[in-house]
Parts: structure tokens; sequence; C-alpha cells
């Protein structure tokens, strides 16, 4: 998993066919994503309960990209090694689902994954101010995490403190929630470049007809490369 700036889509299969996942990564990925975004919720940490390692590891032979788990639980630690093992390229945790988020991006890395931080919309970027070189990923929640297809919520401000943060560290700037073609520019100039979508990249189209899928990935990067119209 090289590393570069470059915008990448990262669909969420949360808004994907549950009775499909395999097909449904195979069809997103044909059809231009770049990364495969995984929620996995408790019930718990957030107010929804969808997917476990077992999951993560029987859709990981039908992705060829990155897969990118994002653990909405409390706690993470004891879970890590699970994910990893199932495939997990990256693995973000929340930094305000344990008290210490140190340990845990040691444990995501120690296991042979990418670590990934999260942050909800109410945490400044400050907390991760001190962990930036235990980082690979920053994920700024855009909605309230637990649900899909929330309305977007401004965090261009805290994206671009982060970015003057990170300086020239390969670390990429996620973004989660809301990202559609109106929502991608914002973020992508105020310093993002990997887009969660969910219902924006599955919307009208189905894994027997999912030439949507395309249209709707290339609509949100060409809004976030500055080319939609």
């Amino acid at each position: 998993m090289s590393f570069d700036r470059s915008i990448k889509i990262a669909p969420s299969i949360l808004a994907a066919d549950f009775a499909n996942f395999g097909a449904e990564c195979e069809a997103i990925e044909a059809q231009g994503a770049d990364w495969v975004h995984v929620d996995v919720m408790d019930g718990h940490f957030v107010p929804n309960i969808t997917f476990g390692p077992a999951m993560c590891a029987a859709i990981r032979p039908h992705i060829k990209g990155v897969m990118d788990v994002h653990l909405m639980i409390s706690p993470v630690d004891p879970y890590i090694d699970a994910f990893a093992q199932a495939g997990a390229d990256v693995i973000t945790a929340h930094v305000e689902a344990g008290p210490h988020i140190h340990r845990t991006l040691q444990a995501i890395r120690g296991a042979g994954a990418k670590a990934g931080v999260a942050l909800n919309p109410g945490t400044p970027a400050s907390a991760v101010a001190d962990i930036l070189d235990m980082t690979d990923l920053i994920c700024v929640m855009t909605v309230n995490p637990g649900f899909g297809g929330q309305k977007f919520i401004d965090m261009t401000a805290k994206i671009k403190s982060l970015r003057e943060m990170i300086g020239d560290r390969p670390i990429h700037i996620e973004i989660d929630g809301g990202v559609d073609p109106k929502t991608a520019p914002l973020v992508a100039q105020a310093g993002a470049d990997v887009l969660v979508a969910g219902s924006a990249a599955f919307k009208g189209g189905a894994v027997t007809n999912p030439a949507p899928y395309g249209e709707n990935i290339r609509a949100i990067r060409a809004a976030a490369e500055g080319t939609y119209v």
C-alpha cells in the first residue's frame, strides 16, 4: 500500500446490498473505487450494529485493492488482531473510544496494518497533535457516527488545521459522512485525499446494474479534483 495524496474514493459497504457483499465489492472496484470502506459498529460506542471480523474475512478475497476498516467500537484493543487477520489494510480507531489511543495505534501497526485515528465532529484537531508520528490516516467524521445517509457537517476548518499539523508526514486525511459531488470540493480543497461515500456512491445501482456506481464515483472524484460541471 503506497502513499500519495491523489484523491481516493472509498465507497462504504454500509450502503451496499447486504445479501451480496462479495459481488458488491467486486462491482464498485470494477467501477473505479480506490478503496473499500467497512464501517464496523457495536451498538455501544455508536447506536447501530453492523459487521465483525468474520464478514471482513469473507469479503477480503473479493477486494483487490485496499480494505479500509473503520472501528466504531469500544473497547477497541481486544479486536485489533482479529480484524488484521481478516485482511484489513487500514484499521482506524476513534480517539474517543478508549483512554490509550497511543497504545491502540501501536497495536494496529504491530498487527501489520496501517494505523488510523478517527475524530468525531465535537473532537478538536489538537486531540491528535501528539500521536501524528504513530498515525498513517486521520479520519475526520463529518457526521456523528452510527448511521449512513446523514447530512454533512462542515469540518473544513478542522481539516485545514490537520493539514498544517501533518506537514510533510505521509498521513492521509479521510472524510467520512455526507460526501457527495457538492461536499467533495470543500473537503478536498481543505486538504483531504480519501473520501468515503456511502449512499452517494451506491445510489441508483445494483450488482445487476453497476454502471451507476461508476457514474457516481466519477462525479465525486471530478468534483473533488475541481473538474465537475
